[in-house]
């Protein structure tokens, strides 16, 4: 058994200052530990997948970052583990519990994932080892660590087993603290922006158009959602060269609903940067759970905008819920500071121009179906975009 000081302040000497995760009673006294230290960040995520995004973009910000969970909700980081930090080679320091140990007695919804736990990050090509048990191979294992992770740019996974840490008091809050209310979500801003012709709603490309010119590419980074968001953006701006390119752009191809939670760490991490998350309808509804992180944690050079044709329109156009669905009340319920809605393009401008008063903003402009002819894929791999992008910031891993 360790002290949660030895590993953590181990780590910490190697860059590690960023945390994010699901609570597990193993991880208890490691996440009090960092909660009670106001050096350290600590994000408390909504589900694990959402952890690891998160922890993605500060990572992409420059951050050293640990994304801590359950191996029960080892599933939920599946597809964040596949198909952003693999495809994108973000490095993380994973630790993941072992419940359902053979070795222990433990509930029975643990024991599959405690027998599977080792072959499924093996079958992500996440090689792992068991977390330490005593201080003397927590340099060993940080550097083995350390070094996998500068050299492939991908995760590495410490497994911990029961009665791995030493107990650790908290001491400070877990959550900061933020006044609710004072969000702009009215009947007037309602109106403002609301044409009631559902006919003669703009078109996505049109909306990235506006945002295009609405942010200045030296200090602004934009996030688009996969689908056709990101197609259509790489679209606008970088499929043909010239003056339109723009290395502040990333296009995400994956780890559907994934963006705003990117999104969130990236500005966190670096709060002298403007970050746009462009989300989609049906990306926004499988992750919905990241609007209250958001809303606990996020700033106001974070910006939230939700295209919403209320469909998934690049595999068919099936419909998606969102018809029934406030996203504006919701954003304003989890703590945003300023949340429009609408499907006049003027929403936008207005959010742009907006005080939050430090806390992010969020516009959901309703737009119709549909996309360009011939639109094309972003000819750019994933890693490609990334490093522009972090060349672009003066960041590195």
């Amino acid at each position: 058994m360790i002290q949660a000081e030895e590993f953590v302040e181990a780590a910490r000497n190697l860059g590690f200052q960023w945390y994010a995760g699901v609570p597990c009673s193993f991880l208890t006294p490691f996440i009090n530990y960092v909660i009670n230290d106001v050096q350290l960040t600590y994000i408390s995520s909504t589900n694990e997948g959402d952890a690891l995004a998160t922890a993605a973009g500060a990572a992409i910000g420059g951050k050293k970052a640990v994304v801590m969970m359950q191996n029960s909700g080892l599933g939920n980081a599946v597809n964040p583990l596949t198909s952003l930090a693999y495809i994108f080679r973000i490095p993380l320091l994973l630790i993941c519990t072992l419940r359902g140990d053979p070795q222990f007695q433990d509930e029975p919804q643990h024991q599959l994932m405690g027998q599977i736990t080792d072959k499924l990050l093996e079958t992500m090509t996440v090689p792992w080892e068991f977390f330490p048990t005593e201080a003397a191979e927590i340099e060993a294992v940080l550097q083995r660590a350390q070094a996998y992770m500068k050299q492939e740019r991908r995760p590495y996974a410490l497994i911990m087993r029961k009665g791995t840490i030493a107990p650790h008091a908290l001491i400070r809050a877990s959550i900061p603290s933020r006044n609710q209310g004072g969000s702009a979500h009215n009947g007037e801003e309602k109106s403002i922006f609301k044409s009631n012709n559902e006919q003669q709603r703009v078109s996505r490309y049109e909306a990235l158009e506006r945002i295009v010119e609405l942010t200045d590419s030296q200090n602004t980074v934009v996030i688009a959602t996969t689908g056709y968001t990101g197609r259509e953006l790489f679209a606008s701006c970088d499929a043909y060269g010239g003056l339109r390119q723009r290395s502040s752009h990333l296009y995400m191809v994956g780890s559907m609903g994934c963006a705003s939670s990117m999104g969130l760490g990236l500005s966190l991490a670096r709060p002298d940067l403007k970050v746009v998350v462009i989300d989609g309808d049906g990306a926004a509804l499988m992750r919905m759970g990241n609007f209250a992180t958001i809303g606990a944690y996020g700033g106001s050079n974070l910006i939230h905008i939700l295209l919403d044709n209320e469909c998934h329109d690049s595999t068919g156009a099936q419909a998606t819920v969102s018809r029934g669905v406030c996203f504006a009340k919701v954003a304003e319920a989890c703590g945003y500071g300023i949340t429009l809605e609408g499907d006049d393009l003027m929403l936008l401008d207005a959010l742009f121009a907006a005080d939050s008063n430090h806390r992010p903003k969020f516009g959901h402009l309703k737009i119709r179906p549909g996309t360009l002819k011939n639109l094309p894929r972003p000819s750019l791999s994933p890693e490609a975009v990334l490093q522009r992008l972090m060349t672009h910031i003066g960041s590195s891993f």
